[in-house]
């Protein structure tokens, strides 16, 4: 995306400073009872969703992934870490219910700290919530010269091939690998064509999403998006795995990768799955989502060096971007490349915040008394 592109995308969003956002989030996590250095880190994982373009994981999920979640009864703002086995290379921790991002912080600093000392660490954990980007924890590890992998279930959304059920959550399978390039390789992508977030986003802006996407309850497509958001929830929609409906564009791969972050969230930890990750008991009354992660970090300096590894895959990253490209096109970019990109334009104009966003941060901030309504900036 050129810089003209991006200002025309934003074009009806106010530009506000990242620090003022961040600020704005970790306050209101704070009132609404969530300790100050939980807030910190909380606010710095939405906040980094943001300057790396992804809106769909930043500061509009706040209220309804988080302060909602906390106000049903079913978030606790409060995290408790319960270490319930920890050997030379692995661990096994239980978030019992707390903030995602606070839980998974320190399991991905559990895996760095063992990878440094025996080359590899993994750490699995059970009863944690919504984490936000899985991103932001292979960079932990991409920060310190490792490869970094993590990944997580989340309640059901994709039907398995074949299917039409909402089985399996968006279940990210993330690898972050660092470069000699100003940024590293990270692929951070759901196992679905598309995540209920991104859905999100299309619904804030009164869009239909594309077709290919979601599938009913017969086995065609949808694109409503309003009406899909409140059908994925019910069960009457399904998300489509990656590579489509059907097997024509190979949704299986999609299906089967999605598949084995579900295993590993939920077998090593002895953590719920698949139809369990709700949050409604069998009496229809509020419950956590009871989350399952993993996190691994392998240091390269176990193997050849740091050095020599980071050589050869930025080599083989710049050999992909300087490969012969498609006609009419440009360019070819690596996985990391576009939102560093972001990263530059953001850091620039601000963040940019649509209307109905606007909204949503004006009434936490009345409600919590942080100053009442923004004077939002004038757009750009």
């Amino acid at each position: 995306m050129t810089e003209r592109e991006f200002l025309e995308k934003y074009k009806d969003s106010a530009f506000v400073p990242f620090a003022k956002l961040e600020v704005f989030m970790k306050e209101t996590l704070e009132a609404a009872g969530v300790p100050s250095s939980d807030a910190e880190i909380i606010s710095d994982v939405l906040i980094e969703s943001d300057k790396r373009g992804i809106d769909s994981h930043g500061i509009g999920r706040l209220k309804p992934i988080y302060i909602d979640r906390i106000d049903k009864g079913i978030l606790n703002p409060v995290t408790t870490i319960e270490v319930i086995k920890d050997e030379k290379t692995a661990a096994v921790l239980d978030g019992h219910d707390g903030m995602g991002h606070v839980v998974a912080h320190k399991a991905m600093e559990m895996a760095i700290g063992k990878a440094e000392e025996y080359g590899m660490g993994m750490v699995a954990v059970r009863n944690s919530s919504h984490y936000g980007i899985a991103g932001y924890y292979a960079t932990m590890a991409t920060d310190k010269g490792m490869i970094g992998i993590t990944g997580t279930n989340a309640r059901p959304s994709i039907a398995p091939t074949f299917g039409v059920e909402n089985m399996l959550g968006t279940n990210p399978l993330t690898i972050g690998i660092p470069t000699d390039d100003p940024f590293p390789f990270v692929i951070d992508a759901a196992t679905s064509v598309s995540q209920r977030g991104k859905i999100e986003v299309y619904g804030r802006a009164g869009k239909d999403i594309p077709p290919g996407w979601v599938i009913d309850e017969e086995g065609n497509t949808r694109t409503d998006t309003e009406e899909i958001l409140k059908d994925l929830t019910l069960g009457k929609a399904a998300l489509a795995p990656l590579g489509g409906i059907g097997t024509d564009g190979a949704g299986y791969k999609g299906y089967g990768y999605a598949t084995v972050v579900e295993i590993l969230s939920a077998a090593l930890q002895d953590n719920p799955y698949l139809k369990a990750l709700t949050d409604k008991d069998e009496d229809g009354k509020p419950k956590p989502y009871h989350l399952g992660h993993f996190f691994i970090a392998i240091n390269p300096d176990f193997f050849l060096g740091k050095a020599l590894f980071r050589k050869i895959a930025s080599s083989i990253l710049r050999d992909l971007r300087e490969s012969r490209k498609a006609p009419g096109e440009d360019r070819i970019y690596t996985a990391g490349e576009l939102e560093w990109e972001a990263r530059g334009y953001r850091e620039k104009y601000g963040c940019p915040v649509p209307p109905s966003l606007q909204h949503v941060i004006n009434e936490l901030s009345e409600r919590f008394g942080l100053g009442g309504s923004w004077p939002w900036p004038t757009h750009l």
